[in-house]
């Protein structure tokens, strides 16, 4: 078994002025200048050592100061251990305030229930346990504890694509090259995590010109899959392979191996940092603002309703219907119906819908048809699955675990068909179109970036106006994810909260799918701007 380096935790052994200063200044009250008789109690704030406690293996790495020292990494300093972000922009009064249900984690028991449970009920009912109100800020650290020159690195995509694998995957080797790890020691897993040990398929070596203009293509050029984590298998082969750091980018199936791995690692002491870096299309990550190929996937999804709309204004009586991705969350339904601004009714997981009845959908859609002569349905794929029960059962997981939602398009289509019996149905279900696309950098609004049109001086957006380009995301999220490596944690993701990169354990964002609040203005704003009554 590779031996774990023994060295002590080094604060003491890299320069003085490398030092990690964690010493804290006492807390007092803040004055506000321009009115002497206002002041910021500070002192009643949450002290920034009530914070998510991120593990590392510092304690058996030695460390160094940064190769970024000698230019101030690039002019832009540095991060310290006890930088600290606010996990939640506000202070809630209650439970029972807007947005507050999205600020506590399950219990990880009714995360996942058993068989036979109904796991969308369960998903409902599990417990909460409150959140420390800091995380740690990620960035680059002065001090580093891994000496480039001698590090080994692999990178695995695990689960379903997603706008951005490549993105991610070109910004971990750039990082990792512009630290000083050598060319040919970053290792890409092919097909997820059976890559370790699949014997027709052997790991690639990365370099940057191997990965350059790869953010171009849509999947992933190293291949994923669902399952195949012999946690077992994969951790003898970091072993022989002499792997220092593992970054897995998955959504909370990946993160979960990434996790058993983490734990099987520190079993046999096999000193290998472990990074998740999330991916979800559904915006599902617990506590991340947004995952990358997010913006992507909405503003591909807008194309999808816009065409059921030219649809279903075309024909006497029609009616649209679009099935999008977000298997236990609606964000991208939401997100893209807010945007097209041509949805009549939304329907998503987080909040249950009858069919029949006076305040049923079909009643409602019977008044927009008679009121307009055509509606437009947008529903995500894990919505009315209690409804669905009653008619199929496919029950089961897949390989990653997640539950095997029966079709409600297809049966909501059916639906429309036998109650609408002059109405002409259309069905749209443009999943596979979305997830397989690219994240090639594109204006807000205007034509996209050619030499007769160059892109606007503030930069362009990728879907649904945003200032940033996906490229820029995806390569950013996956760059911390580098310097976490370095800086020596493992067992962590990385991820944006509240505008801000941030570690956190594991664990916790796999503990439950973050989800839509019902009572949260996200929701309230959609059903006000297009007049939907809740159908129960």
């Amino acid at each position: 078994m590779r031996a774990s380096a023994t060295a002590p935790r080094a604060a003491a052994a890299a320069p003085a002025r490398y030092a990690v200063r964690l010493a804290l200044r006492p807390r007092r009250s803040v004055a506000v200048r321009s009115s002497p008789s206002f002041a910021l109690p500070v002192s009643a704030m949450p002290g920034p050592d009530d914070v998510l406690e991120c593990p590392d293996l510092r304690d058996v790495l030695t460390a160094r100061p940064s190769p970024f020292v000698v230019h101030n990494n690039f002019g832009g300093g540095f991060v310290s251990d006890g930088d600290r972000v606010a996990l939640s922009s506000m202070r809630f009064a209650s439970g029972m305030s807007a947005g507050a249900a999205e600020k506590v984690v399950a219990d990880a028991s009714a995360a996942h229930p058993g068989p036979g449970v109904n796991w969308m009920e369960a998903s409902l009912e599990q417990l909460s346990t409150p959140l420390p109100p800091w995380a740690i800020r990620a960035g680059a650290r002065e001090v580093i504890y891994h000496d480039p020159k001698h590090v080994t690195a692999a990178i695995v995509t695990c689960g379903g694509l997603c706008p951005g694998l490549n993105d991610v995957v070109a910004g971990l080797v750039n990082k990792l090259t512009d630290y000083g790890v050598p060319e040919g020691n970053v290792l890409g897993i092919r097909y997820g995590f059976r890559g370790f040990y699949d014997k027709t398929h052997k790991p690639i070596v990365l370099t940057k010109r191997s990965v350059d203009g790869i953010q171009l293509q849509g999947g992933t050029i190293l291949g994923t899959s669902r399952g195949g984590a012999n946690i077992k298998e994969i951790v003898k082969r970091l072993d022989m392979w002499g792997v220092d750091m593992l970054f897995v980018v998955g959504g909370n199936g990946g993160n979960a191996g990434a996790n058993a791995i983490q734990q099987k690692c520190a079993e046999s002491d096999v000193a290998c940092n472990v990074i998740g870096v999330p991916k979800s299309i559904d915006n599902d990550i617990l506590l991340i603002d947004k995952c990358f190929g997010f913006d992507t996937a909405v503003e591909e999804s807008q194309r999808a309703l816009l065409a059921a709309k030219v649809e279903a204004s075309s024909a006497r009586n029609g009616i649209g219907l679009v099935k999008l991705m977000g298997r236990q969350s609606g964000f991208i339904a939401v997100q893209a119906s807010m945007a097209s601004g041509v949805v009549d009714a939304v329907l998503i997981p987080e909040v249950p819908f009858k069919i029949e009845g006076p305040s049923g959908l079909m009643a409602y859609l019977r008044s927009v048809v008679d009121a307009k002569g055509h509606a437009v349905v947008c529903l995500a794929e894990g919505a009315g699955q209690d409804i669905l029960d009653d008619h199929s059962n496919n029950g089961g997981t897949d390989a990653s675990g997640n539950p095997i939602l029966k079709d409600i398009g297809l049966f909501m289509r059916d639906q429309f068909k036998t109650h609408f019996k002059d109405a002409d149905v259309k069905y749209i279900d443009p999943s596979y179109i979305i997830r397989s696309t690219s994240t090639t950098p594109r204006p807000a609004f205007g034509p996209i970036p050619t030499q007769l049109h160059p892109p606007p001086p503030w930069g362009g957006g990728v879907g649904g106006g945003g200032a940033q380009s996906a490229f820029a995301f995806g390569g950013g999220v996956s760059s911390v994810g580098g310097r976490a490596a370095m800086a020596g944690y493992t067992g962590i993701t990385v991820g944006l909260v509240n505008t801000h990169y941030v570690y956190l354990p594991i664990p916790v964002i796999i503990s439950a799918p973050r989800k839509v609040d019902p009572r949260g203005k996200a929701w309230n704003r959609l059903r006000a701007s297009i007049g939907q009554p809740n159908f129960v």
